[in-house]
């Protein structure tokens, strides 16, 4: 980003409309804003959509681990690195839902399943279903991530009653080549583009600090903010540092104030997606992690481990929301309906933004 770019910010809305229509220039000027005040906008828009008090917890379990064709630069459960990582097979549907269970009693109200593939065979299809209806019985939220779909595998999914499927972006369409060679971004966007249009709800973010510059991260979020609809949950996750992957050589940790401006912007771009810290948290202080939610962060991952990386123990999680005098969502958390303007919008205005130069951290 050049300090030398003023943008034009008189086109940005005031009341934390949803649009889908954002550009990198008005991105970047959200993100450069003073903090208090990037902090405040956001906060704005957050409790215009959300109780600022109440966080989701999801869980999340490998139903199938490694062994995966794709080369993602970043993971390690890809066959083209060395991770020590063991191939597995898929998970018997019992198990998952035992798993399930236990994630229930310890506050989730949301269950995420992954599988290690570029796509899934259609044998292994009745397996997931049946994972999915299995979930859905304990009265819990759905979600699996699965690679590529067809279009057969959406309906069938959207038949077992599949709430969120999630699929990542991970970056930005210029840093993209640089992390993956396998597939490509439009690969990714064409399952979106598949799930949404089977009317199953979009899960999608990325991963910052594996080398990108910020103008990327940013490009990652306008990506997700100019979808048709924005993803109703946006995970950010902060790289885990895996040795064997090639991302260990040019991944680079990101600075702490930057990803709080970057969680506010996810939260102004998308107001009413449900923005989720995800892997990476369990390097995050409590004090980060408050700004995240002061952000508009709300929603974060329980357990102990995220597919094959580590995340903070479930009692200090509660312990932390406890400290700030907030709580887990006792059920799915979802935007409330805001009248738009023209039509008795009672949602109170944002300060406008001045014309910023483009050059913050």
């Amino acid at each position: 980003m050049s300090a030398s770019v003023t943008p034009d910010c008189s086109s940005l809305p005031e009341t934390g409309n949803v649009r889908t229509d954002w550009t990198q220039a008005e991105a970047e000027a959200i993100y450069t804003l003073p903090l208090p005040d990037l902090l405040h906008r956001a906060q704005n828009v957050h409790r215009s959509r959300f109780d600022p008090t109440v966080v989701e917890t999801a869980s999340l379990l490998s139903i199938k681990t490694g062994g995966c064709p794709e080369d993602c630069g970043y993971c390690s459960q890809s066959a083209h690195h060395n991770t020590g990582v063991k191939a597995t097979k898929l998970m018997a549907v019992e198990r998952v839902i035992e798993e399930a269970k236990r994630a229930k009693a310890g506050g989730a109200t949301r269950f995420c399943m992954g599988a290690a593939w570029r796509s899934p065979k259609d044998r292994d299809m009745d397996r997931v279903c049946a994972m999915i209806e299995g979930v859905r019985a304990l009265g819990m939220e759905t979600c699996v991530t699965l690679g590529m779909l067809t279009r057969s595998q959406v309906e069938r999914l959207n038949e077992s009653g599949l709430d969120y499927y999630n699929h990542n972006i991970d970056t930005s369409r210029e840093y993209y080549p640089e992390i993956a060679t396998t597939r490509t971004i439009d690969d990714r966007l064409e399952t979106l583009a598949l799930v949404r249009a089977g009317g199953i709800k979009v899960c999608s973010g990325g991963i910052v600090g594996m080398g990108e510059t910020m103008a990327d991260r940013i490009a990652m979020l306008v990506i997700l903010a100019t979808l048709e609809k924005h993803p109703e949950s946006v995970p950010i996750n902060m790289w885990n540092e895996i040795e064997g992957t090639p991302v260990m050589e040019k991944g680079r940790p990101v600075e702490p104030i930057a990803f709080v401006r970057l969680v506010g912007l996810a939260r102004i771009l998308m107001p009413e997606s449900v923005v989720r810290l995800s892997a990476g948290r369990h390097a995050m202080s409590d004090e980060l992690q408050a700004l995240c939610f002061l952000a508009g962060a709300n929603s974060i991952f329980t357990g102990d481990v995220l597919l094959t990386t580590g995340n903070p123990e479930r009692n200090k999680d509660f312990a932390l929301l406890k400290k700030l005098g907030m709580r887990a969502a006792e059920a799915p958390v979802h935007a409330r309906a805001v009248d738009q303007p023209g039509q008795g919008s009672r949602s109170r205005p944002l300060p406008s933004l001045p014309s910023l130069a483009i050059g913050a951290p």
